[in-house]
């Protein structure tokens, strides 16, 4: 078995390495592409590829998986043996992270692998030594650096003989649940652009190519259907998901928006997307929830900017867009929606400020200092990648595979807290010449500095494509970077519970500059869940601020009378997270913390905290030398409450909690360009507006279509056993369209605990993967 990380809290040093604020620094190398990342721990960022023809090699194919050293700012190879190609991910109640689905064994170019299943899809591919991901569940114990890194509790487990889901999901959505089990939702059953066939008279099971169930990790029950996937058929990959603090779910995909209660699968609708902007890949707008805080009485509101409002017909198919994506400008809109306003109003999305520019597959990172920067992405066109649009024969596409141009360099902030008319802006911010285009992601550091990585528009590696494979590493340095000193606060615990005692941070006196009662009123201590980031998305990120007051002391240190999580787990469920202590909008180096008891199921509660009254001291000072505040004051104002007594009340939980212990395991132009070259900016790139369809002539497609160098004619799906007389589509324009599905529960195949976990053991006897035990 994977020996158990023990949960505790490590900080790290507060030293300040000086970086220009606004900054993009190029780092380092990630050995595999990016296309998924989470933080670890304070020590490490791990790094997650599809199965692909990177030139790094691990146990004679080519590797996967990577471990980013924070400390050396390095890449370690990792072994992985399913493809996790599009997969989706979350992290545990005792710090692990978990991993769902991908796709089917692939070789070179994308053919389908070299040993094919029943259904004709890759079960495993001899070059690229990878097996079929489809209902794979890989689990990671972070280790630190004081660990052997390549002793087997340190590397993935990943056997599906022994832990599988129900499913195949590629593109699903996984959200960690207030009991901190996991709920995955749809996803495709192989791949493809959109979620669909064309015609689409199938809109829930697509022919057998959609996945319309969700399912539990661990397990609940059998995957049941889902009617929210055939209401939003074909853009319901990757669907928009947050636990909220009634314990409902709130659920967005092509236009519509739902509550969903997952333990009665009873589906309340919301108001649909204004202004016939989609969010879901493939359009991929950024969507974050705002961060949580006493002064707004941690109510949740959900943010989503950019993504595109092309017309439903224009997505195309399994196979490929009907238009030419890259010509089709992203969206700039912006909208907010509180799903259960405290008011008891009635939900409704709330226009926002226009971003700066348009943008696809940009992201939003929670920063420390309760500002959202967004990053990455294109001017022009969607996510996915095709040889071929319906209006661009194969041969003809001007950016090789790539359905995206106009890559934009330059990130924006935005401050939800600022006025209407100024919540944008990136005065300062450099501009990175990378194109971080499709499969790019983000993702914050324990240092409030923001690592960007990846980029790979291309079916396969592809270093000379106009949107190369990228390998590439950069911190982005956020303008709190401008500070000569960082707070270094003592005493923060390794755990957090819901309600319960109080406990007290010290902030010394050298952590800051000026009156003490100015940085003392002005200090915040924050959590960052930062997530799992992959697709323009952070499945599982969310920010919330804990209640504190203060008292001042004689010698200038400032203590900190902190508050425990409210007694609600579903306000952020349990599990890992980064604790910073923010003084007058600088914050510190991040601490680990576990937020929880460690394990799955019902979380224990207790009274919220009742915090003492802040006291101040006139003569008190710090004694730190140079700047110690923010030179961008205004972008830091949201954070700032001060002498805040008492507690807070917060919604209960709606619905039964599960009781179920893990137990731990081991382990821009529109014509063809004539160059290379590309342009980056922080405007939106070359590129006309479709005029038109264009003359459409879509085949009726299966998802094999999506590897379009090995088309798979071999693959028959099942028949449908739903009929609809027209093909169903989600309504563009507020009106909800009506669609009949029988509910049909599928026959559940439990899976054992692994007992003997270490994959790096798996051979294949050329009928299936074989599993020997571990050798030590």
């Amino acid at each position: 078995m994977l020996s158990p990380l023990p949960w505790l809290a490590f900080g790290l040093a507060a030293t300040v390495v000086a970086q220009e604020p606004g900054s993009i620094l190029e780092v380092g190398d990630s050995l595999v592409s990016a296309m998924m990342m989470f933080v670890g721990n304070v020590d490490s960022v791990y790094i997650l590829d599809k199965s692909e023809g990177n030139a790094a090699t691990i146990n004679g194919h080519p590797a996967t998986a990577a471990y980013w050293d924070l400390n050396t700012r390095t890449a370690t190879l990792m072994e992985i043996l399913s493809n996790p190609f599009c997969a989706s991910g979350a992290a545990l109640p005792n710090g692990s992270f978990i991993t769902f689905g991908g796709n089917g064994a692939i070789g070179p170019n994308g053919a389908i692998g070299s040993v094919r299943n029943s259904a004709g899809s890759g079960a495993y591919d001899a070059t690229y030594g990878d097996y079929d991901g489809t209902k794979a569940i890989r689990v990671l114990n972070p280790c630190t650096s004081s660990q052997n890194l390549n002793s087997s509790g340190c590397q993935w487990y990943d056997n599906p003989q022994t832990l599988s889901m129900q499913k195949q999901r590629w593109y699903s959505t996984a959200e960690t649940l207030p009991d901190g089990s996991v709920v995955m939702i749809g996803g495709f059953v192989n791949g493809g652009y959109v979620n669909r066939n064309f015609p689409n008279v199938d809109p829930t099971n697509e022919g057998g190519a959609a996945e319309p169930t969700y399912e539990f990790y661990p397990s609940k029950g059998p995957a049941q259907q889902m009617a929210f996937l055939t209401h939003t058929s074909g853009l319901n990959a990757y669907v928009l998901a947050w636990v909220l603090n009634s314990g409902q779910i709130f659920v967005q995909a092509n236009l519509s928006t739902i509550l969903w209660n997952y333990t009665t699968n009873v589906e309340t609708p919301l108001p649909p997307m204004p202004n016939g902007v989609v969010r879901v890949y493939p359009a991929s707008g950024g969507n974050a929830m705002l961060p949580m805080t006493p002064a707004n009485n941690y109510e949740q509101t959900i943010l989503f900017c950019g993504g595109s409002n092309m017309p439903a017909d224009a997505y195309g198919n399994y196979s490929y867009p009907a238009i030419n994506t890259w010509e089709y400008p992203a969206s700039q809109d912006c909208q907010r929606i509180t799903p259960e306003p405290a008011d008891g109003s009635s939900p409704t999305y709330v226009q926002d400020d226009d971003m700066l520019e348009g943008r696809t597959m940009g992201q939003f990172i929670l920063l420390p200092d309760g500002t959202m920067l967004m990053i990455n992405g294109g001017a022009n066109g969607t996510a996915g990648y095709a040889q071929q649009t319906n209006l661009t024969p194969p041969g003809s596409m001007p950016y090789v595979e790539s359905l995206a141009a106009g890559p934009i360099g330059t990130p924006a902030l935005y401050n939800p807290n600022a006025p209407a008319g100024s919540r944008w802006s990136n005065t300062g911010f450099a501009t990175s010449n990378i194109a971080r285009l499709y499969h790019s992601s983000a993702i914050l550091l324990p240092d409030a500095s923001v690592m960007i990585a990846g980029s790979n528009p291309n079916i396969d590696v592809n270093t000379s494509a106009i949107y190369p494979t990228t390998y590439k590493i950069e911190y982005f340095y956020p303008s709190y970077f401008s500070a000569q000193t960082r707070p270094q606060p003592t005493g923060v615990p390794a755990t957090l519970s819901y309600g319960g005692n109080s406990f007290d941070i010290t902030v010394p006196s050298n952590s800051y500059s000026g009156s003490a009662n100015t940085a003392a009123a002005n200090t915040s201590v924050v959590v960052i869940r930062t997530g799992f980031t992959t697709h323009g998305m952070n499945m599982g990120q969310r920010l919330l601020q804990l209640n504190n007051t203060y008292t001042v002391n004689s010698d200038g240190s400032i203590a900190l009378h902190v508050s425990q999580f409210p007694p609600n787990p579903a306000i952020f469920p349990p599990g890992p997270a980064l604790l910073f202590v923010v003084v007058m909008g600088i914050p510190s180096n991040a601490t680990y913390v576990i937020v929880g008891n460690g394990q799955i199921g019902t979380q224990p509660t207790g009274p919220a905290s009742v915090l003492p009254a802040s006291v101040q001291l006139a003569s008190a000072s710090g004694s730190a030398g140079g700047n110690s505040g923010s030179t961008d004051g205004a972008s830091h104002t949201g954070m700032i409450i001060g002498g805040i007594v008492g507690a807070v009340a917060i919604i209960g939980i709606v619905g039964a909690l599960f009781g179920i212990c893990l137990a731990r395991r081991r382990r821009a132009a529109n014509a063809k360009p004539q160059s290379t070259e590309y342009q980056m900016g922080n405007a939106a790139g070359a590129g006309a507006v479709t005029g038109g369809m264009g003359t459409r002539d879509l085949r009726s497609s299966d998802s094999s279509a999506f590897m379009p160098l090995q088309a798979n004619s071999s693959m028959t799906w099942n028949a449908s056993t739903t009929h609809l007389g027209v093909p169903y589509k989600d309504e563009y324009g507020g009106r909800r369209s009506e669609a009949s599905s029988r509910l049909e529960y599928d026959p559940y195949s439990s899976s054992s605990t692994p007992t003997s976990p270490n994959p790096a053991h798996a051979r294949w006897d050329g009928n299936g993967p074989m599993y020997e035990g571990p050798k030590y």
